[in-house]
């Protein structure tokens, strides 16, 4: 079984809460199945779990290099400059990224409303980037944006290899 999860702003890649998050038994009862990848909290969108383990590790596993993809809302406006250096690869601390596919987008017309909003500053505009990357370090997109001096503001995964978001409403599943 594969299930795919619109996860909301504030949801943890795991079962159990802790702290000020919420787990993600409060939005699936279904026993026997696990997250095939993680997602930051305060990440939102696709996330995928199954019950079969070879699946969870093709989908997981760095080595299989499944991609992944991402609307990005960051402070600034995206320049070719910095979409050029997320396309190259960037160094993060950790070493350099593997290219990535990066480029300027619309705002998403119909997005849900998050939980929290993000934090906004009149003097500095926003934009928008679609981002796909093969790799899964920790927090990696929001660290690749801040590289070329784009802070990431909100972060919603809508692809994982040939699984999509599509019109999946926030805070619910659907098996695939």
């Amino acid at each position: 079984m594969l299930i795919r999860f619109n996860k909301p702003y504030g949801v943890l890649s795991q079962f159990t809460p802790e702290g000020r998050w919420q787990g993600l038994k409060d939005h699936i009862v279904l026993p026997g199945v696990h997250v095939a990848g993680r997602l930051d909290a305060d990440s939102e969108g696709l996330l995928l779990l199954t019950d079969d383990g070879r699946e969870q590790a093709r989908i997981a596993d760095p080595r299989f290099k499944m991609e992944k993809t991402y609307l990005v809302q960051v402070e600034g406006l995206v320049s070719e400059s910095a979409l050029t250096a997320l396309a190259r690869g960037v160094v993060l601390n950790d070493g350099p990224t593997l290219p990535a596919r990066a480029r300027a987008v619309a705002p998403p017309a119909a997005l849900w409303p998050r939980k929290l909003p993000i934090r906004e500053r009149q003097s500095i505009p926003t934009s928008w980037l679609e981002l796909t990357i093969r790799e899964g370090r920790n927090r990696q997109v929001r660290r690749m944006t801040a590289a070329v001096g784009l802070p990431t503001l909100r972060l919603i995964r809508t692809t994982i290899g040939p699984y999509n978001l599509d019109d999946l409403p926030t805070g619910t599943w659907q098996q695939v």
